[in-house]
């Protein structure tokens, strides 16, 4: 159990330092990863904004970040506390399964973005 502990914080560390470098490198270069499905199509997926919305929530931002995204940021604690539940599940048992109930909200949550997605490029939200 200490070596899953061990592995899973090791790979969050990491992640969330990328995560920090990439956003310190977007706010000093205006440069982000473009979205490819804005880029073919000129509509916004769901996901768009989530750049700037991060970038917002480093320099404390709130409502910079909810200008960017706001789906995505009113559903992250959400996804956050089904992935915190989905480690801890992990490094106690060694076994990568999700429960019932966080897999609904996990598709509770892809069902929110997919109408979110749609509507951003139907009515004048962002």
């Amino acid at each position: 159990m200490k070596e899953r502990l061990y592995r899973v914080c090791e790979v969050c560390f990491f992640v969330v330092l990328a995560g920090i470098l990439y956003g310190v490198f977007v706010k000093a270069t205006n440069v982000g990863i473009p979205c490819m499905f804005h880029l073919i199509t000129g509509l916004k997926c769901p996901g768009c904004g989530v750049t700037r919305m991060a970038v917002a929530l480093l320099g404390l931002d709130v409502a910079g970040a909810f200008e960017a995204n706001p789906a995505v940021l009113v559903l992250s604690p959400v996804f956050l506390a089904v992935f915190i539940k989905h480690i801890v599940g992990y490094v106690k048992t060694g076994e990568w399964t999700i429960g019932a109930v966080q897999n609904a909200v996990m598709w509770l949550g892809v069902a929110v973005l997919t109408v979110y997605g749609i509507l951003r490029n139907i009515l004048p939200i962002s």
